[in-house]
């Protein structure tokens, strides 16, 4: 017995989460006329433009919505395209790609001239965290950050890994894994235990947010000892140090506290690739 298409697409979402796949649910939400699709009719699009399953439309749709799935994709936010006859949108004093009060247009050339309007929403991983060390504050981050929403990975001595109650992974020395997640941080809080060789680890990394759990003068101290042995000043300049917020933090919670804050707020206001701090 074939299953109905909706209950396939959501089986579909529900795999690509669990891989951690970045993707789009596109769903139709209003149409007015003749149109292809219907509402509540669903798309799953991958993150290189290809429908996997499911049917929004054809020709005369599916251009306005990959166009803003791509979009979807790159800055995690959702849209609304409505996708109009060039009379309609004209009636409305709108132009095929403008945007307005939160709606994208775009116009519908074909013979059936109906009106459609798609959600697009981004399916983004979890943002990733590594923790390097076994500190008291990389503890205590690691108990407060699977709260709020991030996959996290510890990277402590095996006989310092079961001082962390959950883990998405653990390891065992500091390499970073690899991650589909967009966004990602490493926080380096091994408290004078490896502290050279876990900060060389997360500087070499791709990821480009970096903090150091220490004084200004220890890091200045390590990134001295790792430029003479080679390492890039570019990548050194990464490291935000001492981590997060001044708040005034004095406790291993308090400080985990002003980390993950400092994430939170990178997470949500985002600076540009190249400049992480």
């Amino acid at each position: 017995m074939m299953m109905p298409a909706h209950t396939e697409i959501i089986e579909l979402v529900a795999s690509l989460k669990a891989k951690g796949e970045a993707f789009v649910l596109a769903t139709v939400v209003r149409t007015v006329s003749v149109t292809a699709a219907k509402a509540g009719a669903k798309a799953v699009i991958r993150a290189d433009g290809a429908i996997s399953d499911g049917w929004i439309g054809g020709g005369c749709a599916r251009a306005a919505v990959l166009k803003a799935a791509r979009e979807a994709l790159a800055d995690g936010q959702p849209r609304l395209v409505s996708i109009q006859p060039r009379d309609l949108l004209a009636e409305q004093g709108v132009r095929p790609g403008e945007e307005r009060d939160g709606i994208r247009f775009a116009k519908n050339a074909c013979p059936s001239q109906g009106s459609m309007d798609v959600f697009v929403e981004p399916m983004l991983p979890r943002p990733d965290l590594v923790v390097m060390g076994a500190s008291p504050v990389a503890i205590a981050l690691a108990e407060m950050a699977p709260r709020f929403g991030f996959h996290l990975t510890v990277c402590a001595a095996p006989e310092e890994q079961h001082r962390f109650a959950e883990a998405d992974q653990r390891r065992d020395d500091f390499t970073v894994p690899a991650s589909n997640a967009a966004q990602r941080w490493i926080v380096v809080s091994t408290q004078g235990r490896d502290d050279e060789a876990a900060l060389k680890a997360a500087v070499l990394s791709d990821i480009p947010w970096v903090s150091f759990v220490g004084s200004r003068r220890k890091l200045a101290a390590i990134t001295e000892t790792l430029v003479a042995e080679g390492v890039e000043t570019d990548r050194l300049a990464r490291i935000k140090g001492p981590a997060g917020l001044d708040i005034g933090a004095i406790t291993a919670d308090e400080i985990a506290l002003s980390i993950l804050a400092e994430i939170i707020s990178q997470r949500r206001r985002p600076a540009p690739a190249d400049h992480p701090k």
